[in-house]
């Protein structure tokens, strides 16, 4: 990070002290300056480092929010009471407001303006929480200074010292030096106040003629001397050298009045004079030390060193004389009794020197260049080419005493302080596009808001002659560059003249300085200089050094703190105010102040930066309080720096802000973020003009030439001297967290106790508008240009704003500028027709004219940049209308239209030409319409009011219409009605007793009662409570109270007509109801019924009325008693009936109540009888016949009825159903019978009913007798356990199995690789490779495959139910195609074609036709085809050996299938083993192929593997396999039709794991084959006749899963043993799961079920077979039918399996099994 350096602002700091040495000779008394630097310039100022590096790129240290003064911090200044003040000054007041007050700023500001108003300023400390902390990055905040000579803010001071400065000057002109003040009584005389003493009693002649010398002596305080010597002294002292200046000016301040009269265009109203301007980059000084041309110093060097010598009483030294002789000749301004001249304290060799110091000036031949060169360096460095050094028409700013390079004392521009280009500048917005309350385009006052007095002006016409020329090469009075000789540069303003062109004119070149009248006559100007650039950091140290090095010597040693005395507020005010009144003793502090808060950031956070931070949207966030709702300054279209926006303020002990008002008179608000106390002084705005009158009078001299003085805040008057002028002046304290605010028109000033950082804006509530345009005004008088337009912001808002309250304001303005505008209209339109007078085209459009109208005329509404209609003369805004000069583009407001010379035109030919142009916004007609409707909407509230004025004086009883329509109205005016809550209440109440009236003269209160009443009964217990309230509101007298309360409020309606006649009715409606009720018989129902109704329509309770409407109740009952007599009548209609005569009083001896109780009671006992038989579980139907026939002559319940009838309705169906279905299944047609789906759905529906339909059971035995046929052919595919739905969906995976190993057209091929172990095609050509089918599957390759190392045939691993996981590259494998021994993994078994054949004849004896017919057709069919088809094949006599291959083949296909062929089989193994023998012993005849899955462990056998037990005696008695018993057979419904009956029930399973013959009791202890159970349900069987299959063998080995010799197949893999036991359940071991080869009961096995001849004994020749008795694998007839039955208990699925079953889910959960219960895995 790059951090230049900043101009004077060294963190190292040395206070120089006052010890003289023998070659400086020693400081002038009472003068105080701090050297931060070290080191000076030659010409005494400190240098600029890197001057072209912006602020906004500079870094330093930040500062330590620790060290400075904070709101709640420990350092910060304690807020004190009321102090004796200086002045003897009252404190402005203070206001502390709550957190609610706090809210709002603008509710608040003008909750306490009324007093904040009496003292100008006020102070606001906000709540305790209130605490936005401090935004500003301050590594990067770096801001420029300005430079305050506090004695030269002093009005009189000031004064005196330019007076002083000016004689001086005119005396070494005239070849006398100045060098010492005269000195009376042996005090130095003051010239100024010796002048101004003769002035006032009427000049010197009048003086001397009077004799008032020594009265004048003594008001100058001499009072030691001989009055005679005295008057004298002064005489001569005046004579000598205040009369030649005195008549000079008498002479020479007409003509330099009248010059720059000439050069604005005229005298000024009021009279002005020019601002400071700009000043140039290379006379920048130190930011602390004086210029020596400055009139304070060279005043108070005169001064200081006329009392040195006076005091001392001795002479200067000869040496002494003689140096001040010697540079006489080339000094400037008077010579001071000390020849040294003026010395600072920290004088060093290159400090600066005092004004008659020797100081050689270049010849003026060099003058423009150097000076040039000088300035530029300053600015832009070494040689910088800029054309406008050498074109002093382009690079020097005309001034308003006509000098043209010369910098101004103590003037800078607001832009070369805040860092902002000249291209900014000249546009007057800053670098984020917001307008600066500066002038633009215009040269500022440092301090001020407001632009110079006077415009930059026209040169007067010799400056056209010198754009070319050097200084000194051409005379500015008649423009001629001849005699150059005679040609004098002014050494003040280096303007050039000519001797004899000069006013008196000089005929003999000087040899010494010489300054033009301007200059000797002085204009006034005065302007804080630039200082230097500082970090706030920088800016801290160096007012601490200056606090400290200035009050350290001053303070007092306090014994009992044993130090010096602290610094006080109260030392520091009085110190200044000394300082500031002191002519003698100079001290210099610099300021930070006006710094943008737009490029140099906010201490406020802001939503930009900080956009999550609550105090960037306060509304006291200085960044936001401008643009509030109520305030004014919302309404302008751009932001105004420094008004809207913020700027900031760096203070240090002693800076200062002078006398000022806010600009437009706004308000201001100014918030101390953190620091040393600032103290204000306000001047209330009644005030405001007295105070401008004692400030005139104070220093005429400076008014006389800076009319806008108080416009540029350099100025100050002691407070005392205010007070003695009769004008209120008020102070307070500011410190850390406290917001000052200052009240329209309210002069304010103040300074600084230390280091301090502010932040002010200003804002304007509504009530400031009046003040905003009295200060418009003022500044038009003074020239001086606005910061925005008043007219534009007040039309924005008319546009805008469209409410009353804003029109309250608004339209008093918009009155105030329609009438001054019509006015200034009506004015130069009287001038333009006082030239021709005609009908003119812009006030008289309509009328015809024979005079055409030249000048030219517009209505322009279009929004432009406000400098484009802005008047170049008074620098107004013309917003409204404006007067352009087409030649020039020169604007002029209406006011200076014609008058100011805009071009060479004449005035008459301004104002009738088409050179110019009146440019109108808006019609006069538009205008005025604008400020009627704004004046109309302001006036809504008092029309409203007059309205109801009006109304309630002209109608003693008003019209409750009118009255809701006036609040109606009232409530759509947004705004405060004083009248609205009263009018509103009175409203109210005529309302309350139109709605009570209502409910007597309508019906809705009634039918409401009614509702009430029936909501009250079903709710709450205070329903009756409610009804007593109801009913005392019902009553008759409540109308008449209600006509007498109309009465008594005093108003009129139509409801207290309708009432009045309601009452009438009533009274007559009783007389008619008490001649009824006496004779009831000789009326109809109708007549009581139209009475009573009569009497309900009143809405109150009639008396009468209730008797009548029993009388209508009662005879209404009958008729309807008698009209329902012979109708069907439901019970609860006849209770409801009986119910009602109870209600309405019928006499128990009524005929028809008597006739419908009796009803009621039949109707209650067939309801009870129906009841009864729907209850019970044998429904008795003929019963239910009965009661539905008897039902139609009694009153019964619906619901009951209907439940009868369903249930004889569902009976009748379901008999309907069963016998149509029993029908059709004794059709001789197969096709015709119903299906076995259709019938299964109708038995399943008979579960709804409480019994079965006679023909039940007889369905029943026949869906029993084809459910065995269904159980035949699951037994067939190995599925007796499986739910019967399983069948279908098996068969169906059977025949697409199948589809592929029977198909004819896979023909026999030598062995080929899959395509995953193919090479990769020659020339990476792509050959699409054709669709292989492998393995017994015959499917093409996927996932796992296995080479046979004999056949070379490839097996999916998945078929072979091998892992993954357990095949390695070197293992070898024989499959079961090759080797007969090795066993096939099947899910299933496999029935043989033929008994699939003799499974499909028994269809045709079926009751109904099965589902499963298309497929076991079409799987019978497949395999038939096949069979057919390897006849050829399979005949022995043409079998050879070079067919093995054909015969693998169709081997694999056969044994893939899912149905057995077993001749081909045999045939085809016998033959394989015959050619190429692989076992040692021919493979066995096979007639059965069964299941190979491994039986699924019980869950006893489960809970006994998890306890770690083998006996299930050992189990808990709640684990232990309960018996089941099983309810006997149902009878047939046709023998117990009167009972209940209940859905057929499966048959019973025998209990799994025991038998019922004794032999089984040897199972006890385990079970030879674990049977896949689920866990749910206990080990049962669900055939009646099965009968586990238990073989013992002589070698120990379980039939079911033989044990085969171990071969030479997979030499790696390891025998197994067997038991004969069934296993137990150990627990887990991983051994069996990491074995690293294949299973061994699928390959190569270790044991053999065959005779040891057949395995290798003494007889390996023989070719024997087991018996029926040894083998389980024989085809006897028993054993065929018990190895059946047993390996269909093998392999199948368990009853509860509800859903088909999918292979490979099998599988995987086989795995899983395997895997939890190592054990169970088949030996």
């Amino acid at each position: 990070m790059v951090v230049p350096p900043s101009s004077g602002a060294n963190s190292t700091s040395t206070v120089a002290t006052t010890t003289a040495t023998a070659a400086n000779p020693p400081p002038a008394a009472a003068s105080f300056q701090v050297n931060l630097t070290g080191e000076a310039t030659k010409n005494g100022r400190f240098p600029t480092y890197a001057a072209h590096i912006p602020l906004s790129a500079r870094r330093a240290p930040p500062l330590d929010m620790s060290t400075v003064e904070q709101r709640g911090h420990p350092m910060a200044v304690r807020e004190t009471n009321k102090r004796i003040r200086p002045h003897g000054l009252q404190d402005a007041p203070t206001f502390r407001p709550t957190e609610d007050e706090f809210r709002d700023p603008m509710d608040y500001i003008k909750k306490i303006a009324p007093e904040g108003r009496k003292y100008g300023i006020c102070k606001i400390i906000p709540p305790q929480g209130w605490t936005p902390g401090f935004a500003v990055d301050t590594e990067k905040f770096h801001f420029r200074t300005r430079r305050q000579e506090l004695n030269s803010v002093e009005g009189g001071t000031r004064t005196n010292l330019n007076y002083l400065d000016q004689l001086s000057k005119f005396h070494k002109q005239h070849g006398m030096n100045l060098n010492r003040f005269p000195s009376v009584d042996k005090k130095p005389l003051d010239l100024y106040k010796l002048k101004k003493a003769v002035e006032t009693r009427g000049g010197f002649e009048k003086v001397c003629k009077l004799k008032k010398w020594a009265e004048i002596g003594r008001d100058l305080g001499y009072s030691g001397k001989i009055m005679s010597s005295l008057s004298t002294s002064l005489k001569n002292s005046y004579q000598k050298w205040l009369h030649p200046y005195e008549e000079y000016l008498r002479v020479a301040k007409p003509g330099v009045q009248q010059q720059l009269e000439f050069e604005y265009g005229g005298p000024f109203n009021p009279p002005a004079a020019h601002s400071p301007m700009k000043r140039s980059q290379s006379h920048q000084t130190t930011p602390l030390a004086p210029h020596e041309d400055s009139p304070a110093i060279r005043a108070s060097a005169a001064l200081n060193t006329s009392l040195q010598q006076t005091e001392d009483g001795t002479k200067r030294l000869p040496q002494q004389e003689a140096q001040q002789v010697q540079r006489t000749p080339s000094s400037s301004g008077f010579t001071a009794v000390n020849t040294g001249g003026f010395t600072p304290v920290n004088l060093t060799p290159a400090s600066f020197q005092a004004v008659n110091t020797p100081n050689p000036l270049p010849n003026r031949e060099k003058t423009n260049s150097i000076s040039t060169k000088t300035s530029q360096q300053a600015v832009d460095g070494p040689n910088p080419k800029r054309p406008e050094a050498h074109n002093p028409g382009l690079n020097r700013v005309p001034i308003a005493n006509g000098q043209l390079g010369n910098p101004l004392k103590r003037a800078i521009s607001h832009d070369s302080l805040n860092g902002i280009s000249g291209k900014e500048s000249e546009e007057g917005l800053d670098e984020n596009g917001r307008r600066s309350k500066r002038a633009k385009k215009a040269p500022t006052v440092v301090g001020s808001h407001m632009s110079m007095l006077r415009p930059t002006p026209p040169r007067a016409p010799a400056q056209r002659y010198n754009i070319n020329g050097k200084v000194g090469e051409v005379c500015d009075t008649c423009g001629k560059s001849d005699d150059k000789l005679a040609i004098f540069v002014c050494d003040g303003c280096e303007n050039s003249y000519h001797g004899y062109c000069l006013d008196p004119a000089v005929e003999i070149p000087a040899n010494h300085d010489w300054h033009c009248p301007r200059c000797l006559v002085g204009t006034g100007e005065f302007g804080f200089e630039e200082g230097g650039i500082y970090s706030l950091k920088q800016f801290q140290e160096k007012a601490r050094l200056f606090k400290e090095s200035y009050f350290g010597p001053r303070m007092q040693f306090d014994p009992v703190m044993d130090s010096k005395r602290p610094v006080t507020e109260d030392d520091v005010e009085r110190e200044f105010w000394r300082l500031v009144e002191s002519i003698t003793e100079t001290v210099e502090v610099e300021y930070g102040a006006d710094i943008h808060s737009t490029t140099h950031g906010s201490g406020f956070p802001t939503v930009e930066k900080n956009p999550l931070n609550p105090y960037a949207t306060d509304p006291w966030n200085l960044n936001v309080l401008p643009l509030h709702p109520e305030s004014l300054f919302r309404h302008i279209k751009s932001d105004v720096s420094g008004m809207t926006v913020p700027w900031l303020y760096v203070g240090m002990c002693f800076s200062t802000f002078c006398w000022h008002n806010e600009d437009h008179y706004s308000y201001s608000a100014n918030y101390q973020h953190f620091g040393s106390t600032k103290t204000w002084y306000g001047i209330p705005g009644s005030d405001a003009q007295r105070f401008e009158e004692i400030m005139r009078e104070a220093v005429p001299e400076l008014f006389a030439s800076q009319p806008d003085l108080l416009f540029q805040l350099v100025t100050l008057l002691p407070p005392d001297q205010i007070k003695k002028a009769g004008v209120n002046v008020y102070a307070l304290d500011q410190r850390a967290g406290q917001f000052v605010i200052t009240f329209p028109q309210a002069y304010h000033a103040g300074f600084n106790h230390g280091f301090n950082f502010n932040e002010a804006v200003n804002f304007a509530p509504h009530d400031w508008e009046s003040f905003g345009e009295a200060g418009v005004e003022r500044l038009q008088a003074f020239r001086k240009q606005p910061c925005f337009s008043h007219d534009e912001m007040l039309m924005t808002a008319a546009n805008r704003d469209t409410t009353i309250k804003t029109a309250k304001w608004l339209a008093p303005a918009l009155q105030r500028i329609w009438k001054r505008e019509m006015k200034q209209r009506t004015e130069l339109l009287k001038r333009h027709k006082e030239y021709v007078d005609h009908h003119c085209k812009i006030d008289e459009p309509d009328v015809e004219s024979n005079f055409e109208c030249a000048l030219g005329f517009e209505i322009d509404e279009k929004d432009m940049a406000e400098n484009d209609y802005q008047c170049t003369y008074c620098k107004a805004y013309s917003y409204l209308s404006r007067f352009r000069c087409n030649a020039t583009s020169k604007v002029m407001c209406l006011l200076h239209a014609g008058h100011y010379d805009c071009c060479d035109a004449a005035d008459e030919h301004r104002l009738t030409s088409s050179s110019h142009t009146l440019i109108y916004r808006y019609s006069d007609t538009a205008l005025e319409a604008i400020t009627q409707k704004v004046t109309d909407r302001s006036k809504m509230p008092e029309a409203w009011q007059e309205k109801l004025d009006k109304m309630l004086d002209d109608e003693p009883k008003p019209s409750l219409k009118v009255l809701r329509s006036l609040v109606s109205e009232g409530e759509r005016i947004p705004y405060d009605l004083p009248g609205l809550s009263d009018l509103k209440e009175f409203v109210s109440k005529c309302n309350a007793w139109v709605d009570e009236a209502t409910n007597y003269i309508t019906r809705k209160q009634q039918n409401r009662r009614k509702n009430d009443r029936v909501w009250r009964k079903s709710t709450s217990a205070k329903a009756a409570e409610q009804e007593e309230r109801d009913k005392e509101l019902r009553k008759i007298e409540n109308i008449h109270k209600l006509l007498a309360a109309a009465e008594d409020i005093s108003f009129d309606c139509p409801e207290i007509n309708i009432l009045t006649e309601r009452s009438d009715a009533i009274a007559e409606f009783q007389r008619k109801a008490a001649a009824a009720l006496q004779s009831p018989g000789l009326r109809s129902t109708q007549e009581f019924e139209d009475l009573a109704e009569l009497g309900r329509g009143f809405n109150v309770d009639v008396p009468e009325v209730e008797r009548l409407d029993q009388i209508v109740q009662q005879m209404k009952w009958n008729d309807k008693a008698r009209e329902l007599r012979g109708q069907f009548q439901t019970l609860e209609d006849v209770a409801e009936l009986i119910s009602r005569a109870g209600e309405i009083g019928i006499p128990e001896h009524s005929e028809l109540l008597l006739y419908y109780k009796d009803q009621q009671a039949q109707g209650d006992l067939w309801e009870a009888k129906a009841k009864e038989l729907i209850s019970v579980e044998s429904v008795h139907y003929q019963q239910l016949e009965a009661l539905s026939t008897q039902a139609g002559s009694l009153p019964v319940s619906r619901q009951t009825l209907a439940a009868i009838d369903a249930i004889l309705a569902k009976q009748r169906e379901a008999h309907r159903q069963i016998q149509e279905l029993f029908d059709k299944s004794r059709l001789p047609d197969f096709r015709s019978r119903p299906r076995y789906k259709v019938v299964r759905e109708v038995l399943d529906g008979l579960s709804e009913l409480n019994s079965k339909p006679s023909g039940t059971i007889d369905v029943e035995k026949e869906i029993k007798r084809h459910e065995d046929w269904m159980r035949r052919g699951k037994k067939l595919f190995g599925k007796a356990n499986a739910p019967l739905h399983i069948l279908q969906s098996h068969m169906n995976y059977v025949a697409e199995h199948n589809r592929f190993c029977f198909d004819l057209q896979d023909k026999p091929r030598m062995p080929v690789e899959p395509a995953s172990r193919e090479h990769t095609p020659v020339d990476s050509q792509e050959i699409e490779p054709a669709r292989e089918v492998f393995c017994m599957c015959r499917q093409p390759e996927a996932g796992l495959m296995i080479e046979c190392e004999l056949c070379h045939e490839w097996y999916h691993g998945k078929c072979l139910k091998i892992a993954r996981g357990k095949v390695k590259e070197d293992d070898k494998y024989t499959c079961p195609i090759c080797d007969w021994r090795v066993k096939i993994p099947r899910d299933a078994a496999r029935p043989k074609l033929e008994d699939l054949q003799e499974w499909q004849s028994e269809m045709p004896v079926l009751p109904f036709q099965p589902e499963e017919e298309d497929v076991l057709e079409n799987i019978i069919n497949t395999a038939q085809a096949f069979r057919d088809f390897m006849q050829p094949y399979t005949n022995p006599m043409m079998v050879t050996a070079e067919e093995i291959t054909t015969q693998r083949f169709y081997l694999r296909k056969i044994e893939g299938a899912e149905i057995l062929l077993s001749h081909e089989t045999n045939f085809f193994r016998q033959e394989l083993h015959k050619w190429v023998p692989v076992a040692p012993m021919p493979p066995p005849v096979l007639d059965a192929s069964l299941s190979t899955r491994k039986p699924r462990p019980t869950k006893q056998q489960k809970e006994m593997s998890r306890l770690g037990i083998t006996n299930p005696e050992d189990l808990p008695q709640h684990l232990r396999t309960k018996t089941h018993s099983f309810a006997k057979q149902r009878k047939s419904s046709d023998a117990t039709a009167g009972k209940g009956h209940h859905p057929l029930q499966p048959a019973p399973r025998r209990a799994r794991g025991r038998s019922d013959t004794p032999g089984s009791a040897s199972t006890s202890s385990g079970h030879a084959h674990a049977h896949r159970l689920p866990p749910t349900i206990s080990s049962t069987h669900p055939e009646p006749s099965y009968t586990p299959y238990y073989t013992s063998h002589n070698n120990g080995h379980h039939p079911g899963s033989p044990a085969f010799p171990s071969g030479p197949y997979y030499q790696s893999h390891s025998s197994h043993s067997s038991r004969l036991d069934s296993p137990g359940f150990p627990p887990r071991s991983p051994i069996g799961r990491s074995a690293p080869s294949l299973d061994p009961s699928l390959f190569s096995p270790s044991n053999s079920q065959f005779p040891a001849s057949l395995s290798g004994g003494p007889n390996p020749g023989q070719n024997h077979m087991l018996s029926p008795q040894q083998n389980p694998f024989s085809t006897g007839p028993h054993s065929a039918r018990d190895i059946d039955h047993v390996f269909a208990e093998f392999t199948t699925e368990p009853t509860d399996d509800l859903g088909p079953r999918n292979e490979v889910a099998e599988a995987l959960e086989d795995s899983r099994r395997d895997e939890e219960y190592p054990d169970f895995l088949p030996e």
